[in-house]
């Protein structure tokens, strides 16, 4: 070998080192106060099917490939993290919540196996009950995606909330008075509501003040004055949390006095407002 040269292959190792140790060093010196989780939306389903049914659905590729962050089973109760909380999820589809759209991109997603709406012999539809054990293993889940991410109250709904009509998930059997009594989501003051209701027993509101309250309330209502489809079916999803024992989409006392409740300062009332590090202040 000549003094003063190298063989090529020495080269070619100097250049590649030297390239591996050009990328960018990061300094973390400094850390903004202004900033806060990509996940604000928490969104709860359920699957219409089976454990191992479902584990296929959202785990194997389709030609409409589906997914959620988490699948609760029902028996044995197990949670399963099926897509890193980091990570885009594809459960919620073409969806609207508080002027917020394709909440795909900013929500964490829970699929809850249940077989839904189920037709018995003697032709009647019923929703499928779940289990004590699996809406307590929803709740604690719940309370710890909570405290990693500060969702906001207001902000833990149904798929039937962000696409009214096209889905009905986690339907009526599901407690949302139960994760209210956890502190999980604010609920209508009792006091309120009795108080509201003699008032539309009186005189009932015409379709387009029920169109303002159900999109002040963040549906994506139509604002036609008329009794569209997308209206009843947003007064459906409406009932079916607030008021599940009757879920028939009909405008009633009742639910005036309740969607007026919700869209009145002081008429949602936070059970546990500590479980919210931050201090909850409501959208209106």
């Amino acid at each position: 070998m000549k003094p003063g040269f190298l063989p090529l292959f020495s080269i070619v190792a100097i250049v590649f080192l030297g390239g591996c140790a050009s990328g960018v060093r990061i300094d973390t010196t400094y850390t903004s106060e202004n900033q806060d989780s990509r996940a604000q939306f928490l969104v709860l389903h359920y699957t219409v099917g089976n454990f191992e049914s479902s584990l296929a659905t959202l785990t194997k590729p389709s030609n409409r490939a589906v997914s959620s962050h988490y699948l609760v089973r029902d028996d044995p109760v197990v949670t399963y993290r099926l897509v890193d909380e980091n990570r885009r999820a594809w459960h919620a589809g073409p969806s609207f919540w508080a002027g917020y759209s394709n909440l795909n991109a900013g929500s964490i997603g829970i699929e809850i196996v249940n077989a839904g709406p189920v037709v018995g012999a003697d032709g009647v539809t019923r929703y499928t009950p779940f289990s004590q054990a699996q809406i307590n293993e929803v709740l604690a889940l719940c309370k710890e995606i909570v405290a990693r991410h500060q969702i906001r109250p207001d902000r833990i709904i149904g798929h039937s909330d962000i696409a009214p009509g096209r889905k009905q998930d986690p339907g009526p059997l599901f407690p949302w008075k139960r994760l209210a009594d956890e502190g999980l989501i604010a609920w209508p003051d009792g006091a309120m509501v009795a108080a509201k209701r003699p008032l539309y027993e009186f005189q009932m509101p015409d379709a387009k003040w029920f169109q303002d309250k159900l999109s002040d309330h963040g549906y994506n209502t139509s604002r036609s004055g008329q009794w569209d489809a997308l209206t009843r079916d947003s007064l459906i999803s409406f009932q079916m949390k607030y008021r599940p024992a009757k879920y028939d989409g009909q405008p009633d006392a009742e639910i005036a006095a309740l969607l007026d409740a919700v869209n009145t300062p002081q008429g949602m009332v936070l059970a546990k407002p500590d479980l919210h590090s931050k201090p909850y202040t409501a959208r209106w």
